[in-house]
């Protein structure tokens, strides 16, 4: 469940506001992109999709962390390929969709897929752990 007492945070990415969570965290929208390719999509045509991916966020700002891949499990419900990319807010993911980069590759990815799943949910920026919770965790593992 997200908490909409949100207070505005003085970060700024870019143009992009974020907002502190309760915790001190700066919540952020993560983008997870699944698809199943249609079965006469061959390697070459994925190396093609994946460069063209690998492009993205040299074009578009708005894009915080990226990471995408082949599935390597190929159990009977795995997805071909996953993509998981992270934005400030939900305005920076509407510049992302609107993208002229960001259309060109989905019309690739729409040419090679029999289906494509995507979810937007908020949460955490992993990245902005604070030192000293960071420290706390390295001690429960014993690292410290």
């Amino acid at each position: 469940m997200v908490q909409e007492n949100r207070s505005q945070s003085t970060a700024m990415e870019g143009n992009a506001v974020r907002y502190d969570n309760e915790k001190g965290g700066v919540n952020m929208i993560n983008h997870v992109v699944l698809m199943k390719f249609k079965p006469d999509v061959n390697d070459d045509a994925i190396d093609d999709l994946e460069k063209s991916l690998d492009d993205l966020p040299n074009k578009i700002i708005e894009i915080q962390a990226y990471e995408f891949g082949r599935d390597r499990v190929h159990s009977e419900r795995s997805y071909d390929f996953a993509l998981v990319s992270l934005f400030a807010n939900l305005e920076a993911v509407k510049r992302y969709q609107e993208h002229p980069a960001h259309l060109k590759v989905l019309q690739k990815i729409k040419k090679l897929s029999e289906n494509i799943l995507a979810v937007d949910f908020e949460g955490t920026d992993a990245g902005k752990i604070k030192k000293d919770e960071l420290g706390a965790m390295l001690s429960r593992l014993g690292r410290v």
